[in-house]
């Protein structure tokens, strides 16, 4: 990949039942993220995602980009910038910035309903 070049769009629809899968392997059982009632309660629209879920899939977008390997993935930072609610799509895409070395430094971001989840993303992956 060269600099200006878009990596494979990633697009997933998390499940209803995702942030209780997750809340189990991270063991973050906020009810935020896995009662819609208490959610609601809080003033959200309803459960939400985990943020590493969302942080998850940029890490996923660079390992497809890289070819699969995920030793290819290098570093990953993110910001965090939004909710993700559970049956509704991510978009994550990222363009190519630069090559140093061998490794591409690509900047991403995770959307959903044109919400930006993730935004100023930097991914660093073997070439």
């Amino acid at each position: 990949m060269k600099q200006g070049e878009q990596i494979p769009e990633l697009r997933v629809t998390p499940d209803k039942y995702l942030p209780h899968r997750y809340a189990g392997a991270s063991g973050d059982f906020n009810p935020i993220h896995i009662d819609p009632e208490f959610a609601q309660a809080v003033g959200l629209p309803s459960n939400i995602l985990h943020g590493l879920y969302g942080m998850a899939q940029v890490a996923r977008a660079q390992t497809q980009a890289a070819g699969g390997d995920p030793r290819a993935l290098k570093r990953l930072s993110v910001q965090f910038r939004g909710m993700a609610l559970p049956e509704k799509e991510i978009v994550v895409t990222g363009t190519v910035r630069e090559e140093r070395d061998g490794v591409l430094v690509i900047d991403t971001v995770a959307e959903q309903e044109g919400n930006q989840i993730i935004r100023n993303a930097e991914a660093e992956i073997r070439a």
